[in-house]
């Protein structure tokens, strides 16, 4: 494996730099936070044991990443980086350890990747070259946090970060982010800390690492063409680092990061449950709840911005007159209100320590996924998962038979159809055409009976105002719930011509 060059950033002759003298390994315990610009940092003294906050020392950090060109480092969690400034400048091997701790041997400064360094990253490398990925800038301002006796407990950084992705996919980022790391003593203390912050506003930081936010795009591109392992994770990384990017978004009111959001915790949970034998069962089951409960409470959300579209819609196709007018203002203000109420829930939500421990949960996953020996199996174990996949929307079709609620059956099978779309999204880059195929299939399912689904929330909607308004806007949501179901009508004739030409799953 040849050695970078800090200069160029590409493989140079294999010298080395030897370091038998000096090395040091720390445990790092620390947490992350998002941080906006403009914000006066808060104040932790009063916090549990901390008795004082001191005044900010600032620092100037300059960090060069090394990794393969395929990332195989980041892949798994590990960050080789050799840093200038700061009180620890020098080469940093920094990989995870138990408990969701950090552990860090650092090495001084030197033009050359020490021979130490070199060795301990062979596991994850296999002798591939190294080459520079990124370059990242922090500006640091670091507050000591003391307990009554004096004696510092941890250290409260603001970090300004300016980020460069080196290479054929160049890419400059900056934000804002702050980072609590205890000093030895007090393990509860991370925690109470955390709560203080939290309940100032301060958001949990939902990447593990700078570096991890600067690559997350390269990150999700992985072809998967492994075992069945392999494959599976592939897709769950992605669905990770789709999670934070538009959980960024809904905090900052990007369009349709709600939606966005949504659809990548639902593609998670079914990657998680159609290929649960690929998991440990009780863990799989155990984040799959979790991040259900963190995709409903999106949907208020989310069904309220559909809901306001579908109304608005519809009443446009109405005669222009008075009392057409008197009802979409009436109505577009009570969903405007609804939404209100809606978003501030799911604020509330995506800051609570729930959420928080979710996405630690997620980052363990990912660097440590408890795959059962099935995983190591090729194809097969891919259309086992889609085949019980296609028995499960089978069984949701055949259900509508004999039920008394055909709207809340066909909303079943939707769900099934759309779990069933993501279960073959999995499998799709090694299963081929076939695949395909079937899955096309059940996403124009899932697409039909989507909309069938959303005009009777139109339909619900009309109904239960119109038991509270005047005669003529009574009128008005008539017209509004006949035409809905007269939407409803056609689709369900769509998806029984649909349904019957479904093809066999792979």
């Amino acid at each position: 494996m040849a050695a970078p060059d800090p200069a160029q950033g590409f493989p140079v002759s294999p010298a080395r730099e030897s370091t038998d003298m000096g090395a040091k390994t720390v445990t790092e315990r620390e947490r992350k936070f998002d941080f906006d610009d403009g914000r006066p940092v808060p104040r932790l003294a009063g916090t549990g044991p901390v008795t004082e906050q001191g005044d900010p020392r600032e620092s100037r950090l300059d960090n060069t990443y090394y990794d393969t060109a395929d990332l195989r480092l980041a892949r798994a969690g590990v960050t080789l980086r050799r840093r200038s400034g700061g009180d620890d400048a020098g080469w940093h091997l920094k990989r995870p350890a138990a408990g969701g701790a950090g552990e860090e041997t650092q090495l001084p400064p030197g033009d050359r990747l020490p021979d130490e360094l070199a060795e301990a990253v062979r596991e994850w490398t296999g002798g591939a070259d190294l080459v520079r990925v990124a370059h990242l800038r922090v500006d640091r301002f670091s507050y000591d946090l003391t307990g009554a006796d004096g004696r510092r407990l941890a250290v409260l950084t603001d970090d300004h970060v300016h980020g460069e992705r080196a290479g054929a996919r160049a890419r400059l980022d900056r934000w804002r982010e702050l980072e609590v790391e205890l000093d030895e003593g007090h393990p509860d203390l991370l925690e109470t800390l955390t709560g203080a912050l939290v309940a100032d506003g301060v958001r949990p930081g939902h990447w593990p690492s700078k570096l991890r936010r600067l690559l997350a795009g390269d990150l999700a591109e992985d072809g998967g063409r492994g075992n069945a392992g392999e494959v599976v994770m592939t897709y769950v990384r992605a669905q990770v680092e789709a999670i934070r990017t538009h959980d960024e978004g809904v905090r900052r009111g990007t369009d349709d990061s709600v939606h966005q959001l949504r659809v990548a915790l639902r593609r998670l949970r079914s990657a998680l449950r159609g290929y649960r034998r690929l998991f440990v069962r009780e863990r799989a089951r155990a984040l799959a709840d979790e991040v259900k409960w963190a995709g409903q409470a999106l949907s208020p959300a989310r069904d309220g911005e559909v809901l306001a579209g579908n109304v608005a819609g519809e009443l446009a196709n109405l005669p222009h007159m008075p009392e057409v007018e008197h009802t979409r203002t009436a109505l577009m203000r009570h969903l405007d209100e609804a939404a209100q109420r809606d978003r501030e829930s799911l604020l509330v939500a995506l800051n609570s320590g729930r959420y928080a421990r979710l996405m630690g949960a997620l980052d363990e996953w990912v660097a440590n996924p408890p795959l059962t020996t099935s995983a190591e199996a090729g194809r097969r174990e891919l259309r086992r998962a889609i085949r019980r996949a296609d028995s499960r929307l089978a069984r949701a079709v055949d259900d509508l038979r004999d039920t008394p609620d055909p709207d809340a059956a066909l909303h079943e099978v939707r769900k099934k159809a759309k779990a069933a779309r993501y279960v073959a999204d999995v499998a799709r880059p090694v299963l081929g055409k076939r695949v395909r195929k079937w899955r096309r299939a059940a996403k124009s399912v899932q697409s039909g009976l989507g909309d069938y689904h959303d005009f009777v929330g139109v339909a619900q909607l009309a109904r239960e105002r119109a038991s509270s308004v005047s005669p003529a806007e009574a009128f008005v949501l008539g017209r509004l719930y006949e035409r809905a179901r007269a939407r409803c009508s056609v689709l369900r004739k769509e998806f029984e011509r649909e349904r019957k030409g479904m093809p066999t799953a792979p």
